[in-house]
């Protein structure tokens, strides 16, 4: 596998379709809080996890639907490690979201960001660990950079009267079901680094996926609903379909398939860290988004004011990644 300073095209394809990956990722965010306030008027009594766990189901299996229905035959003639690397892949991003979606019922959004991002720690402590080496200095450096960078978006860190104020956090059941979701995420991540499976067929190993996301999130849905009623009352209009489809195709269809089929090229610890840029491009999108889309919906929903936390945040993340793109000597894998 190329190393990070590798100048081979294939990686430099894959970074830059790994950062449109979390550009698309960002979009979920304001598409999804607005989806979710939408359906609140329709079903009042549907709380948040109901919400979150259902929309994990829906925008899971829409997306294995979307495929299937180009292709019906996708799924004829896998090899049965595609079959095992799919239902894995599903079965520890499933849960990581199911855990990070109750997690933040227990804690404020900000700590969960926050939190989520701790398989940037995680990923290069493996690869020390399995390599019984110590962090090359630039993949060392941007991960410092990339933790600071999600420390002070999260608001958790903040610089208050000459002094480093660290506000917002302590540790109860929110903030260690967000950190489990985490280690999901990273064997997620580790999954698609397996050398042995880099020839499997992307597409239908991403198909498999999205049905073990949703099947993950199934339970969640049936234990909160309020009632049967509530789960077909979400979609009332066609705002409700129309944001349920930005987020299937482009936070969902394209964005998955992208990272199962590009992540392999560059190394875990740096797929890792690219993807520590979706809070910035959320934070982008937050600035513009929000007030069109209440427009639209006649549902209220404010942007976010570009501040210097958000400039400062985003900067350290956007610096991490460029450092690790930075060309240097070739390195042995």
């Amino acid at each position: 596998m190329p190393s990070p300073t590798s100048p081979d095209p294939i990686r430099r394809t894959a970074v830059v379709q790994l950062i449109l990956t979390t550009a698309a990722w960002g979009l979920s965010f304001p598409l999804f809080k607005m989806l979710s306030d939408v359906q609140k008027l329709h079903v009042p009594e549907a709380g948040s996890v109901f919400l979150s766990a259902h929309y994990i189901a829906v925008r899971s299996l829409a997306a294995a639907l979307v495929f299937l229905a180009f292709n019906f035959r996708l799924l004829c003639g896998l090899r049965r490690s595609e079959w095992v690397q799919g239902a894995l892949l599903g079965g520890f991003g499933g849960a990581g979201l199911v855990l990070q979606a109750d997690g933040l019922q227990y804690t404020s959004a900000s700590v969960s960001a926050f939190l989520t991002q701790f398989y940037c720690v995680l990923l290069p402590a493996w690869a020390c660990f399995k390599g019984r080496r110590w962090l090359p200095p630039r993949l060392l450096i941007a991960t410092l950079l990339v933790i600071s960078g999600i420390s002070v978006l999260s608001g958790i860190v903040k610089w208050q009267n000459g002094a480093v104020n660290v506000e917002h956090f302590h540790m109860g059941r929110g903030e260690l079901e967000t950190l489990l979701a985490a280690v999901f995420f990273t064997v997620q991540i580790l999954i698609l680094e397996k050398p042995e499976w880099k020839s499997h067929r992307m597409i239908p190993v991403s198909v498999i996926m999205f049905f073990g996301f949703a099947l993950t999130a199934l339970p969640a849905v049936i234990i909160k609903a309020p009632s049967v009623a509530a789960i077909t009352g979400l979609y009332q209009n066609h705002h409700e379909f129309i944001l349920m489809g930005g987020i299937v195709l482009f936070c969902t269809v394209y964005a998955y398939s992208a990272m199962n089929r590009w992540q392999p090229h560059v190394s875990a610890t740096e797929g890792g860290l690219i993807y520590t840029l979706e809070p910035v491009f959320t934070s982008f999108y937050a600035l513009f988004m929000p007030a069109m889309m209440a427009a639209w919906t006649g549902v209220k929903y404010n942007n976010e004011i570009l501040t210097i936390t958000l400039l400062t945040g985003g900067a350290l993340i956007t610096l991490a990644n460029v450092v690790l793109q930075l060309p240097g000597r070739r390195q042995n894998p």
